[in-house]
């Protein structure tokens, strides 16, 4: 009797640790299942692909980069030059527009992918960001209200009201001629305060200060300065993005041999400005 219930105990006990291995240890991994850390392990180049879009942060308030036509339609020799990037790419282009000093805050916390809004490649840029190739060469002029008749080169902005972005190259320019800054949300808004009176100067991109007037030539500004020294610009990303920086690098360079970069700045400015 008592070997009967030895052996019933023991196929209780078996048929319990079987029970347990089945039931309450850890399941083994499905292997047609992604790990749930799969999206995170993706490079920019992969998300793009996947996504099948290109998320590009820009002002939509700098002509002629970065504006909106008659129409409402945004366009502009940057939204042109990065359009054809993307479509190269075989994704859609997206555009967010915010303003300026809020496009780098938009990069960081992943709102966009890249920006794309003539952005000068500096030295403390490159600290935080990475760059792709230049695709615009951009010179500084110093803008006036047209009755000024002081102001005839940077050097005499000393202490002057100077309207600008707060984080462009341009203000950067202004802080070394010890000029005043005045902060401004866009170029529009610069000259606007130059017309009224309120700042004493605006310092810009040369191509956009002659497509403005081209506009508007009653506004009452006048270049009286330019910056011989050049700045190349470039599309920013954020740090680690190189397969997407290599793959948009790999088409400026095929835009730029095929002759498509020369003929989109020649459509905007009847001169190539690429170089």
């Amino acid at each position: 009797m008592k070997k009967v219930i030895l052996s019933t105990l023991l196929s209780c006990l078996l048929l319990g640790m079987v029970g347990c291995s089945t039931s309450g240890s850890p399941s083994q991994p499905n292997n047609t299942t992604p790990p749930a850390d799969q999206a995170a392990s993706q490079n920019l180049l992969e998300k793009v692909k996947a996504e099948k879009k290109l998320v590009i942060g820009t002002e939509g308030t700098y002509s002629p980069f970065t504006f909106h036509n008659q129409s409402g339609t945004l366009t502009g020799y940057d939204v042109e030059v990065i359009t054809e990037v993307a479509k190269r790419l075989g994704v859609e282009p997206v555009f967010q527009e915010t303003q300026w000093d809020a496009m780098f805050a938009g990069l960081d916390s992943k709102r966009f992918d890249v920006i794309a809004n003539q952005v000068g490649i500096r030295p403390d840029r490159q600290e935080k960001y990475d760059f792709s190739k230049s695709y615009t060469i951009s010179r500084a002029v110093l803008v006036t209200h047209k009755d000024n008749n002081t102001v005839k080169d940077f050097k005499d902005i000393k202490g002057l009201k100077a309207g600008q972005s707060m984080t462009s190259n341009y203000a950067d320019l202004a802080r070394s001629h010890e000029a005043e800054i005045v902060g401004v949300d866009n170029f529009n808004q610069a000259i606007d305060l130059i017309a009224q009176k309120r700042v004493d100067v605006v310092i810009n991109d040369n191509l956009s200060v002659l497509d403005f007037l081209k506009q508007k030539p009653d506004t009452p500004i006048k270049v009286v300065a330019k910056n011989t020294e050049g700045q190349p610009t470039a599309f920013m990303f954020r740090k680690g993005s190189t397969e997407l920086i290599d793959a948009v690098n790999k088409v400026l360079d095929e835009m730029q041999q095929d002759g498509t970069l020369s003929k989109i700045s020649v459509k905007w400015f009847g001169e190539d400005i690429t170089k």
